[in-house]
């Protein structure tokens, strides 16, 4: 739970009070807190509090859990609903402490830390992005979630040298993470 609160407080102070829309979800979710990203060279389209904005584009493989998460019904490329479209699920936020991770999809701890992003380590944000359902590995549903790079949650580019919190594992050169709010 205190890492719910420090995830919570991080988001709200990174963001103007009239963006976000934040609620719990129940039901599947991904949870790419502890996910690398690959970009995909693709341009993914994320809503801001002026219209959209376009960057450059990774996907996450990411575990499909049932409970129940943090969303932004108005961040990354959600509707206003925690309603997912047929063979999809929204990408979430919980503060797990272990969950299945890459590449045996077995449950392990996740890592908790930030660094500064250079043009070696990047960031990538899943919060609130849709995912397509994928494969079932050693027995965990997966999904393929899409997000921008360098972006913060409130659709504006986030430029290298900030300082990012993450769960991915250290050192992956796009890890997904959200900016820590100076």
């Amino acid at each position: 739970m205190r890492y719910l609160l420090i995830v919570c407080s991080l988001v709200s102070a990174s963001l103007p009070a009239w963006a976000a829309e934040f609620t719990t979800c129940r039901g599947e979710f991904a949870f790419c807190g502890a996910s690398p990203a690959t970009p995909t060279g693709e341009l993914i389209t994320v809503r801001t509090a002026t219209g959209t904005a376009q960057f450059r584009e990774a996907v996450a493989v990411c575990p499909i859990v049932t409970g129940t998460a943090l969303a932004d019904l108005n961040g990354g490329n959600m509707k206003g609903t925690c309603k997912a479209a047929p063979g999809e699920v929204w990408s979430l936020f919980f503060p797990f402490k272990e969950v299945p991770q890459a590449p045996s999809w077995s449950v392990a701890p996740t890592n908790p830390h930030t660094f500064v992003t250079s043009e070696a380590y990047q960031m990538t944000n899943m919060f609130s992005f849709s995912c397509k359902k994928a494969n079932v590995v050693n027995g965990v549903r997966l999904s393929n979630c899409y997000g921008p790079i360098n972006e913060n949650l409130d659709g504006t580019h986030l430029p290298l040298g900030a300082l990012v919190f993450s769960g991915a594992p250290a050192n992956v050169g796009f890890a997904v993470s959200a900016a820590v709010p100076q």
